[in-house]
């Protein structure tokens, strides 16, 4: 049987003030009750994320990890603005409930939000999960066809518009990352500079702007479950983790989408990334297709989009290592992705050698 996502005691360093919290929540959400059991998820590498059971329900919290820059990436009040947004427009979200900007309270900004059960399909879990080829060819079917679904949301209409400015979107972006790269940079990866300078002398022409998740995969899905047999449905009940959420080139989103989309013939490195490699699933190459086909966009530069999805992961998962290497984090798991972001860097390196995503 699969379990929902795992609940485990808080990370020493990472602890929330129930006093505090329960003080601010009597006084701006009283209808939260009190706050009398905290954990934290175990998953995910960003913000921190805590299981809140009060008096009346559960409840998730949201802050920036310790010792973050809070403009780099976590702006709490941004992800709840998004999910206050989607509302009424978009189904598949938990409901924010109340955003605190002082750090006064917990130490830094948070947000809470309902909390939606389900299960979430992790990298971790590949080597015990048991799911039909079919089943889990439904599952990345649906996975793909929920992001068409996201980027033909109306920004006009939902104002998802003023979450950013789709002109020069790509470029931005490409520009942007590279120096969140450069000013988090421990250790030379010459591949990471080449990379660079490729997407750099490479700029597609951008897409008509659509609203982007910008972090689209299993691990923030939310499946719903089936237990007569044991397996997820195809139905997908919440989609998680808006914080870098914005509108622009949709196709920027699916590039990253792809990045994380590991397949059976990548390097077991690579592999650990996500659990798209398992039988069934559709490989990089399908899921490009049935995009195209469900969105009727046009796709022909998608090798663009593609390696720049490597990079920004890589430049992720380089700004974390930063923070455990400076000891602004205890979490072990963070001192081991130096190979992951040379593995990222590689993968660029070899889909623009090869054309192929």
């Amino acid at each position: 049987m699969i379990a929902s996502d795992t609940l485990r005691a808080v990370r020493p360093g990472e602890e929330l003030d129930l006093n505090a919290l329960n003080a601010y929540l009597a006084a701006s959400a009283p209808e939260m009750g009190t706050v009398i059991d905290i954990r934290q998820f175990s998953g995910g590498f960003s913000n921190l994320t805590y299981w809140l059971k009060t008096t009346n329900h559960e409840y998730v919290l949201r802050r920036p990890p310790v010792g973050a820059n809070i403009k780099g990436g976590h702006d709490m009040g941004r992800e709840f603005r998004v999910l206050s947004l989607l509302k009424g427009y978009y189904h598949k979200i938990p409901e924010p409930v109340v955003y605190c900007e002082s750090a006064d309270v917990i130490g830094a900004s948070f947000y809470i939000m309902t909390r939606i059960s389900g299960v979430i399909l992790r990298a971790s879990m590949a080597p015990t999960l048991q799911i039909e080829p079919e089943r889990m060819r439904q599952l990345s079917e649906a996975l793909v066809d929920n992001l068409v679904a996201i980027h033909s949301l109306n920004i006009e209409t939902t104002g998802l518009i003023q979450l950013g400015k789709p002109e020069g979107y790509v470029k931005r972006q490409v520009e942007g990352w590279m120096k969140r790269y450069q000013t988090a940079e421990t250790d030379k990866i010459l591949a990471m500079d080449g990379v660079g300078d490729w997407l750099q002398g490479n700029y597609p022409v951008e897409q008509t702007p659509a609203f982007l998740h910008n972090d689209y995969k299993y691990d923030n899905v939310l499946l719903t479950f089936d237990e007569a047999t044991g397996e997820p449905t195809p139905e997908i009940k919440g989609v998680l983790d808006w914080e870098m959420a914005t509108v622009g080139d949709p196709l920027m989103d699916l590039g990253a989408t792809l990045a994380y989309w590991s397949e059976r013939n990548d390097s077991p490195a690579y592999k650990n990334f996500n659990l798209t490699w398992l039988p069934g699933n559709l490989t990089r190459q399908e899921v490009v297709i049935r995009y195209a086909e469900q969105s009727g966009r046009e796709l022909t530069n998608i090798l663009f989009y593609y390696v720049f999805g490597l990079y920004k992961n890589a430049a992720i998962a380089q700004q974390i290592y930063a923070r455990w290497k400076q000891g602004h984090s205890q979490d072990a798991r963070f001192g081991h992705l130096l190979p992951m972001i040379t593995e990222l860097a590689t993968k660029a390196v070899g889909a623009i050698r090869s054309g192929v995503v």
